[in-house]
């Protein structure tokens, strides 16, 4: 049972394709949740139901959250959310109307996921926001879809927070014989927790979140993500939070979808189509969605980075 769908794979003409080179978006902002979180959080929780589990405790006050109580209800089964005390009144709205229970707990997801794990019962199961390998098997559908569509990506863009996105995306290029396919995981600066420890060799974390892409906010990556750089072509990349907005907004006019600064981040990367992307004939791009951004609030992050 999938409480993901499959999302449309579209040939973008208004990337800065350079000559013979397309650029693919896998649109999985248009998964019911509004994000890529679906895909992993929905194999979780069905594989959690099947074991005998009688509630789902999350702890992300964002779109993992917000697929958590998504597939809670279409489960039948309760979910509490835990959410730290940043969690914006929209994220909290996204989570109550799909009908779970959300606790307040702590200034950071760090101190929220401490609570919610303290809450666990007998029956009850640990949905985490990005580190649990049945989410990096959920997450690798994305690039089964693209691979039954006719399309092999010789790049791959995706945004990295905590890196089980990069983790699935790569476990779904392996197992479509891909395994040679370099991936471009981008973050924002002020997010950058994995391009950080890409250059210091060993995890650090990050002392505060100051980029406006907050879904990018995972102040650490999980090992898994930072162990794929020993295995796999991983290039990390940083943009300014203005690129990422920017990108969002020019998505926005061109394709008629919003997403977060966080999606927008690896968005921002293929249009710019730079030499990073030269030699690449067909790059797919992860439009990994988020629905905690509003069209008004991008305008206004939009204004405010333009003046800095």
């Amino acid at each position: 049972m999938n409480l993901h769908i499959d999302t449309p794979l579209l040939a973008s003409t208004a990337m800065g394709a350079r000559a013979g080179q397309a650029i693919w978006l896998k649109m999985d902002a248009l998964q019911p949740s509004g994000s890529f979180k679906l895909r992993g959080i929905g194999h979780a929780c069905v594989t959690y139901a099947r074991r005998g589990a009688r509630r789902f405790i999350s702890s992300s006050g964002g779109n993992a959250g917000i697929a958590a109580a998504y597939c809670g209800r279409r489960l039948g089964v309760p979910v509490l959310v835990v959410v730290p005390e940043t969690a914006s009144s929209r994220a909290r709205e996204l989570i109550a109307r799909e009908g779970a229970e959300i606790r307040v707990h702590g200034a950071s997801f760090q101190e929220a996921n401490a609570h919610a794990l303290s809450l666990l019962g007998e029956h009850d199961a640990f949905i985490h926001p990005f580190d649990d390998p049945l989410l990096w098997e959920g997450h690798a559908s994305m690039i089964d879809e693209t691979v039954r569509a006719g399309v092999r990506p010789d790049a791959v863009i995706l945004s990295v927070g905590g890196g089980g996105l990069l983790c699935g995306a790569v476990a779904g290029l392996r197992r479509n014989g891909l395994a040679e396919v370099p991936v471009f995981a981008v973050e924002t600066e002020g997010a950058d927790s994995y391009a950080q420890s890409v250059a210091a060799g060993a995890r650090i974390e990050l002392p505060a979140i100051t980029s406006i892409a907050t879904s990018l906010g995972a102040r650490r990556v999980s090992e898994a993500a930072l162990a794929l750089r020993g295995t796999h072509r991983v290039h990390p990349v940083v943009l300014p939070d203005a690129d990422a907005v920017q990108a969002a907004l020019r998505f926005m006019d061109d394709h008629r979808i919003v997403v977060e600064p966080a999606c927008g981040v690896s968005l921002a990367l293929a249009y710019r189509a730079g030499e990073l992307l030269a030699g690449f004939s067909n790059v797919l791009v992860i439009v990994c969605g988020g629905v905690t951004a509003t069209v008004p609030q991008l305008q206004a992050w939009g204004a405010a980075t333009a003046q800095r």
